[in-house]
């Protein structure tokens, strides 16, 4: 006599619970990002030029898949796709990990008028010129999600030069919705913007 239909799925989705990943080498990674990642994204994450993202904090799975897509090419940098070309698929979710795992403080503000229209373009948008609330995909806090980027603590050049990349389509990955998000904003909201970030916890 077979088992009800309910009961194998049931019986199968157990053990695709049990069935976990694997645990990130935190060791493993530490390892590499002491041969490569160090020189401009720092042992912990802090960048040394802030031309350089923040990799502290930063989502796991994000940084994973920007990895990927780094060696597949889909996202071009000027040494990044040198340095990815030979990490494995474990290898990149493992530096995910890592890098999530790293601690990192807000940076100062140092205009706070400045920060203030940022505040309100990141929550509100600008309903006169059509930009969409940051908030609504980036969430309230800017922490991001799985597939979307922390922005929160974010080093404040860098932000702005990504959303003139986005806007040029010199980003050549994650660019279908940010490309009409960035293309929308003049220079004081992309600096607006970036300055509120960098300094939110």
């Amino acid at each position: 006599m077979r088992p009800p239909l309910a009961t194998l799925a049931t019986l199968a989705a157990l053990l695709a619970f049990a069935v976990q990943a694997p645990a990130a080498d935190l060791e493993r990674a530490g390892k590499i990002v002491s041969g490569r990642c160090f020189l401009c994204h720092g042992m912990n994450g802090e960048s040394s030029s802030e031309v350089f993202p923040r990799l502290a904090t930063q989502n796991a799975s994000y940084l994973a898949k920007q990895l990927r897509d780094f060696k597949a090419g889909r996202r071009t940098g000027t040494t990044m796709n040198t340095m990815v070309a030979e990490l494995t698929e474990a290898e990149m979710s493992d530096l995910g990990a890592y890098f999530a795992a790293q601690k990192a403080e807000p940076h100062a503000v140092t205009d706070a008028d400045l920060a203030a229209v940022g505040r309100y373009l990141y929550a509100r948008g600008n309903p006169y010129s059509g930009v969409a609330a940051c908030a609504s995909c980036h969430g309230p806090s800017a922490h991001g999600t799985e597939s979307l980027p922390r922005l929160a603590g974010q080093q404040a050049l860098y932000l702005e030069n990504q959303l003139r990349d986005f806007n040029k389509r010199a980003r050549t990955n994650d660019n279908a919705v940010m490309h009409a998000v960035a293309s929308k904003l003049t220079e004081l909201e992309i600096k607006a913007l970036s300055e509120y970030l960098s300094a939110a916890p």
